[in-house]
């Protein structure tokens, strides 16, 4: 669930390992994707009220820039022109810089109305999971 949750992975890294080490495999699914959806409400929190706060000094508001202009460049096309849809492909995409982080990122750069953003996420997240499990479950069973 840590990976699941982390910036460094997310679900993409959480399931791997999770099927890696002998656990139930459905509840490494469940898991992974329950603590991936958490990272919405905890980075809108974060960008809603923390992130207005440490905008002041400098060496952070540099890096969050940057992130923010990475954000827009790769997001911007697709959720522009396709809305809810763009949004739920780009999360959906298990390729590293996308997902959920990115897609709460861009939910609040480009002013994206929270429930439906949360909903695109949630589904993007949930395909995402999918297409990573199978993989890997299948994946790790050939070599038993």
């Amino acid at each position: 669930m840590l990976w699941s949750i982390s910036p460094f992975g997310e679900a993409k890294v959480g399931i791997p390992i999770g099927l890696s080490s002998d656990a139930n495999p459905y509840l490494v699914f469940v898991a992974a994707f329950v603590a991936n959806v958490l990272v919405f409400p905890i980075m809108i929190f974060f960008l809603d009220h923390v992130n207005r706060y440490l905008l002041r000094w400098r060496f952070y508001k540099k890096g969050a820039l940057y992130v923010a202009r990475k954000a827009k460049r790769g997001a911007k096309d697709k959720i522009q022109k396709y809305g809810f849809w763009g949004l739920m492909f780009f999360v959906m995409i298990p390729i590293p810089g996308t997902g959920v982080y990115a897609g709460t990122i861009a939910t609040y750069l480009f002013n994206i109305e929270r429930k439906k953003a949360f909903l695109a996420n949630v589904i993007g997240i949930f395909f995402s999971s999918v297409i990573v499990w199978v993989t890997f479950y299948y994946g790790f069973s050939l070599f038993d």
